[in-house]
């Protein structure tokens, strides 16, 4: 349902800083895949969500998202089918809004509307049940601003959010990161919840390796602005935590002698 290819991206062009991250990149993600995404730090991971969601251009090449080319799309237009949640829970809600007023927003996205919908009490009892299943009391919070939220509350709810709109792709971009452990596990579980309730096509970046194991049907590592290792299915659900360090620690030796 996604494909990218032959992309290239370079930045800083002609300079000193010349940084080419991907040269003729190629890669598919089928409908429904929830892929992990790992890898070490500018090895590209945070770039191929820029260039999936259209926050970064790309030099050449093409990017389909359901048969549909979407290269030449801006990152406003492609938000009506792709949502990305991000490492800071601040970014992904309005937190000077109410709850209700945040859902309201997610619910019309992509649609012309005034600002009437913010009255609809016929909503309420719609987004509490939605809130209900976090298990996080959110729905006793419902006026509340997003601002009085712990980090927690505002990236499950983010979460919510993303997906209220039915978007075609979600990306989440280290979205446990910024959050303690305890938490982070918590937001995991419901991450997989959505994703399986919904059949969501995910891309989930992270360098949590026991979220990379645990989760998803698909497992890719990013090394240099390539694909080192691609493995889903059996392949996945036998891969363990030390071969994936060792595989990790395989890749870093070989870029210290290349």
């Amino acid at each position: 349902m996604l494909q990218l290819e032959n992309i290239s991206k370079t930045f800083n062009k002609g300079s000193i800083n010349e940084n080419k991250v991907f040269d003729n990149f190629n890669i598919n993600i089928d409908n429904g895949d929830f892929v992990c995404i790992v890898g070490s730090n500018g090895a590209g991971k945070s770039t191929f969500l820029n260039i999936v969601s259209g926050k970064v251009p790309v030099d050449s090449g093409r990017i389909t998202l359901d048969k549909l080319d979407i290269t030449e799309e801006k990152e406003f237009e492609r938000c009506k089918k792709i949502s990305r949640i991000f490492q800071d829970p601040s970014l992904g809600t309005i937190p000077s809004m109410t709850i209700y007023e945040n859902m309201s927003i997610a619910k019309n996205k992509g649609n012309s509307f005034g600002l009437s919908f913010l009255k609809e009490k016929r909503k309420e009892k719609h987004f509490r049940e939605l809130l209900e299943v976090f298990d996080l009391g959110l729905e006793d919070k419902l006026h509340n601003p997003i601002s009085q939220l712990s980090g927690g509350q505002r990236q499950s709810l983010a979460l919510l959010i993303a997906v209220l709109g039915n978007p075609e792709l979600l990306l989440l971009d280290e979205h446990t990161a910024a959050l303690d452990p305890k938490t982070s596990e918590i937001v995991m579980d419901i991450t997989d919840k959505i994703v399986k309730e919904k059949n969501l096509s995910t891309l989930m970046v992270t360098h949590n390796i026991d979220h990379a194991i645990r989760y998803g049907n698909r497992i890719i590592m990013f090394h240099r602005g390539e694909v080192l290792i691609d493995l889903s299915g059996e392949e996945k659900e036998k891969l363990t935590k030390e071969k994936l360090l060792s595989l990790f620690k395989d890749m870093n030796d070989r870029s210290f002698f290349s």
